[in-house]
């Protein structure tokens, strides 16, 4: 499943350096993750690192969004993909 930023954020942008997909973006007034790019760090790290950087604890799985470890994975090699060409 994707991530999601709650409404605790204090847009501290920790999180976005973190994402190799970019998939963080500063909004107003917190920080929201593009689910289409968000891989929950599969393909990258063995977590999510906006999660082990976040001050605040804000970042939940997002439930309106819910992915197995398999779909996470195509979307890993698709981005990778995307991003060759």
């Amino acid at each position: 499943m994707s991530l999601m930023i709650t409404d605790e954020c204090i847009a501290c942008d920790a999180c976005r350096e973190e994402c190799p997909t970019e998939a963080i973006e500063e909004g107003d007034p917190i920080y929201v993750i593009d689910p289409d790019r968000c891989t929950e760090c599969v393909g990258f790290y063995d977590e999510p690192a906006c999660i082990a950087v976040c001050p605040v604890e804000c970042i939940v799985p997002d439930p309106d969004n819910m992915e197995t470890m398999a779909e996470l994975k195509l979307k890993y090699e698709q981005l990778a993909k995307d991003k060759e060409d």
